[in-house]
């Protein structure tokens, strides 16, 4: 078990300081909604425990109709006002809570959408992402508890205000020269004395609590994997219907059946015998020093009352008042010790929320040229991922331009997707230069920059939104230009099947008539978004890996027209489909071996490229066949 590291009060209130100003950001109001409706669950209590005080001392006094009848109707007219105003304010506070969980989860999408690209893609980055999630998933750790601590703090502050405003004249209050014995009552050390017992207990109770807290904050790495492994296969084996044929196929529910006897947090699990022995022994205490509290208070109180210091309806304004004293500010100090465990989660947020972003942004605007007449030049370029020692491109020279049919070819990992990254500037190279126009791309503005690429990656994601929203990225746009894309990439017979159009939800995640697409469609879709940004730039990195041959070749064959005076790069395993292409470029071990057109790189007969054609040859000739 894994000891968190001490974490100061004056950290711990700071970092939660900051949460909640991030917070408020993304959720304005839900945190003054949960403080108004706390501070009067609060205060209400005592205005019925005073009014109630003043009632029984009329019985047990003089007895006046009248005036009990004044007593009678101002609690129920109060204690009415008082329930209707909580009811508002706890429907509104409901309101807000329920919202809370994804508004918050917006701070995350925000940190990832504004992160340099290479932090987001490094594994590191998704691992410290993932640990906030489970330790969020598992107790509520992080941002999840900020709405608890307000309520606790808030409530807890205004209890103890309420709460001293009843009490202070249980102690001023003097027992008559008459009692006897019990005028000690009156002597200054037996009050110091009662009051540092009440403040000793009071803070006791807490911290055995805020022990037990600790001990559960220290589990975090041991709770994480077994929610992780819990999540993941029961993920696995009810929700993947990717997966669904090899889990049949090849009995993988044995698998998950040998870690589910794994006891994470089971009977005989470690989790449970630290809540059966040390967390509820720790527990256990605390509640126990509350009932020695509540002894001491009635105690003390009737004493007092028996001595004739005041009535027999204070006594039960004393006793609510000093036992909500007590309670609210144990409840007080269990917040800040729960709060320093929390705070060594929100300090991984923020090790997470505070990852720099160190790539330059540049301030110079893309040139929007009427022509589009665009230079794009690799001058000497060499990358390596970070956290890797192998180059994954080596001084690569190259020279294209707009307008221009440009194929990138190789084996598996000879360094083709991340040309592309580089060139779409989704990372830096660590040596030479990229260069649009003669001028180095990092003084450009980012977005600007990105602006002039459309691209369709290997991994492209479509979301479950209705089609045209997800060709146009957008849920207003233009339907004709959407329906222009989808029929240039193919997709028209398929369009035409749908019988809400353009309105059509793709897959069945959000919506019961969803409609889901085969890779080949889902890719089609894509090229269509990609024509649809109508950039300068065209980069289809293997798009039509899911196509059929004969699908593929139709796709290519009037690429050529739908691209017009677009630069358009192919990156392709399929060599035939590149054979209209102005020029070539064969990658080999993150270097360009060679370059030029499709008859010159075949007509090198100890070249890369003409191997790589001779072994697909049976291949294209089928495909070329078809095709005709």
């Amino acid at each position: 078990m894994k000891k968190t590291n001490f974490i100061s009060i004056q950290d711990t209130i700071a970092i939660h300081l900051r949460a909640a100003k991030d917070v408020n950001k993304v959720a304005p109001g839900f945190l003054f909604a949960i403080s108004l409706y706390s501070i009067v669950k609060a205060i209400s209590p005592y205005a019925t425990i005073w009014m109630s005080a003043q009632l029984i001392n009329e019985l047990a006094g003089l007895r006046r109709p009248e005036v009990l009848g004044q007593w009678v109707m101002m609690i129920i007219g109060v204690t009415v006002v008082i329930e209707l105003i909580k009811a508002v304010l706890e429907r509104w506070q409901n309101v807000k809570e329920s919202l809370f969980y994804s508004q918050y989860q917006i701070l995350y999408s925000d940190k990832f959408l504004s992160m340099d690209f290479a932090d987001s893609d490094k594994q590191e980055t998704r691992d410290l992402f993932t640990q906030i999630l489970q330790s969020s998933n598992w107790a509520g750790w992080g941002y999840n508890y900020l709405s608890m601590y307000v309520c606790w703090s808030v409530e807890a502050i205004a209890g103890i205000l309420g709460a001293l405003v009843l009490t202070i004249s249980l102690f001023t209050q003097k027992v008559p020269e008459s009692a006897g014995s019990l005028t000690l009552l009156n002597h200054p050390l037996f009050v110091v004395g009662i009051f540092g017992i009440l403040l000793m207990i009071t803070m006791v109770g807490p911290a055995l609590s805020g022990k037990a807290t600790s001990i559960w904050g220290d589990m975090a790495e041991e709770s994480r994997l077994g929610n992780r492994m819990f999540s993941h296969f029961q993920w696995y084996l009810t929700e993947n219907k990717e997966k669904a044929m090899d889990i049949r196929m090849y009995h993988q529910l044995d698998i998950s059946e040998h870690y589910s006897t794994i006891p994470m947090f089971g009977v005989g699990s470690h989790y449970a015998k630290l809540c059966a022995t040390t967390i509820g022994g720790y527990i256990g205490l605390g509640r126990a020093m509350s009932a020695i509290l509540s002894g001491v208070v009635y105690v003390f109180v009737c004493l007092k009352a028996l001595g004739g210091a005041f009535g027999i309806g204070s006594v039960t304004q004393y006793v609510s008042a000093v036992t909500n004293l007590t309670g609210n500010v144990s409840t007080l100090l269990q917040t800040v010790s729960h709060m320093r465990t929390n705070a060594g989660f929100l300090k991984r947020v923020y090790e997470f929320m505070d990852i720099p972003n160190s790539m330059y942004q540049g301030s110079l605007t893309t040139e929007k040229r009427a022509d589009r007449n665009y230079e794009v030049e690799f001058r000497d370029v060499s990358f390596k991922y970070p956290g890797s020692e192998l180059w994954a491109l080596r001084h690569v020279n190259m020279k294209f331009k707009v307008g221009k049919r440009l194929a990138i070819v190789g084996e598996n990992g000879s360094g083709k997707t991340t040309f592309i990254k580089l060139l779409c500037r989704l990372y830096d190279p660590q040596e030479g230069q990229i260069l649009l126009n003669g001028i180095d791309i990092r003084k450009y503005r980012y977005d600007d920059y990105m602006n002039i690429f459309s691209v369709v990656f290997q991994d492209f994601q479509l979301i479950c939104q209705p089609l045209g929203a997800n060709v146009a990225g957008s849920m207003k746009y233009d339907r004709e230009r959407v329906f222009k894309a989808l029929k240039d990439a193919g997709f028209e017979e398929r369009l035409a099947t749908m019988e809400k159009g353009l309105d059509t939800m793709l897959y069945k995640d959000l919506s019961e008539d969803g409609v889901d697409v085969s890779g080949g469609e889902a890719q089609k879709i894509a090229i269509a978004r990609a024509l649809y940004k109508d950039a300068p730039f065209i980069i289809l990195d293997e798009p039509t890996a899911s196509l059929d041959p004969i699908a593929e070749a139709e796709i290519y064959s009037k690429f050529n027209d739908i691209a017009t005076d677009k630069t358009a790069i192919y990156i392709s395993h399929r060599l035939s489909s590149c054979k209209f292409c102005d020029e070539i470029a064969v990658f080999h071990d993150g270097a360009v071996i060679q370059q030029g057109t499709h008859a010159e790189l075949l007509a090198q007969k100890d070249g890369k490229y003409h191997e790589l054609w001779n072994a697909q040859a049976k291949y294209y000739t089928e495909t070329q066949k078809n095709v005709k």
